[in-house]
C-alpha cells in the first residue's frame, strides 16, 4: 500500500468514525455536533480532493453495470451531503452562530434528518461497493478460503442485527420523514446506542456489498455474451 492509499483508508475510517458520532445527535451535545459536523465537511472536501480523477473521468468511456452502480450512489450521496451541510448550516447555534441567517429552520431542520439518515445509507452502501478492499486488508497474509468465512459469517451477524436494530431505532420512519423529530432515550448508554448503530451500518455495507457483486457478474455476463456472438 503506497502513502497515497494509506490516506484514502486513514480518510475514510475517520469519517467512518465521525459518522456514528453525528447519528448520535444531542447524546453528544449540539454543539459537540456542530463541531463533529464541520469536522466531516473538512474530510469529504478531502476524499473529494483525493479523488479528483473520478469527476474527470465522469463522462469519459463506456458505462459498465459497475460503473453506473458506483456512479449512481457517489452521486446520490454527493447531493445528499450538500444538503446536508446547507441545511446543518442554517440550523446551527454555536460554531456557526455568527453567520447573518435567519430564518429557515424548520424546512432545514426536515432535510436535515432526512437527509442524516439517507446519508448513513448511502455512506454505508458507498463502503460496501469496495467491500472486496477490506477484505482483502484484512485477509492479509492468510489463505483466502480459511480467512474469508469468519468475516463473512460476522458480517451477516451483524447485518442481521442491524436490521433488527433498524425497526427498534425507527429508522424507515426517519428516513421518510414519518416521524419529523428524532427522539432519544438520554437514560440509555451511549455505547448500547452506537453499537446498534455501528450494526444498522453494516447492514447497508452489507447490500453495497451485495450489490457490486450483482453488478459485477452481469458484466461477466455481458462479455461473455459478447465473446459468443464474435
Amino acid at each position: 500500500m503506497n502513502r497515497r492509499q494509506m490516506i484514502r483508508r486513514g480518510l475514510d475510517a475517520v469519517m467512518l468514525i465521525l459518522l456514528m458520532l453525528l447519528m448520535t445527535y444531542e447524546l453528544i451535545g449540539e454543539a459537540t455536533h456542530e463541531i463533529v459536523g464541520i469536522a466531516m465537511l473538512v474530510c469529504v472536501i478531502a476524499h473529494q480532493a483525493l479523488n479528483w480523477r473520478w469527476y474527470r473521468n465522469l463522462t469519459k468511456g463506456r458505462f459498465s453495470a459497475v460503473r453506473a452502480l458506483q456512479t449512481a450512489v457517489n452521486l446520490a450521496l454527493l447531493v445528499d451531503l450538500t444538503m446536508q451541510f446547507v441545511s446543518g448550516v442554517i440550523l446551527s447555534r454555536h460554531a456557526l452562530a455568527f453567520l447573518p441567517i435567519h430564518g429557515g429552520r424548520f424546512g432545514a431542520r426536515s432535510f436535515h434528518v432526512v437527509g442524516a439518515y439517507w446519508g448513513m445509507a448511502l455512506m454505508s452502501i458507498h463502503l460496501g461497493l469496495h467491500g472486496h478492499m477490506i477484505g482483502q486488508m484484512l485477509r492479509k497474509g492468510k489463505p483466502r478460503k480459511r480467512s474469508a468465512m469468519p468475516i463473512r459469517a460476522g458480517a451477516l451477524l451483524a447485518a442481521a442485527y442491524g436490521a433488527y436494530a433498524m425497526v427498534k431505532r425507527q429508522v424507515i420512519d426517519y428516513m421518510v420523514l414519518r416521524i419529523p423529530f428524532v427522539f432519544f432515550d438520554f437514560d440509555e448508554p451511549l455505547v448500547f446506542f452506537m453499537l446498534d448503530y455501528a450494526a444498522i451500518i453494516v447492514l447497508f455495507a452489507v447490500i453495497g456489498y451485495g450489490a457490486m457483486r450483482a453488478a459485477r457478474a452481469a458484466d461477466a455476463r455481458r462479455t461473455s455474451h459478447n465473446d459468443r456472438r464474435n
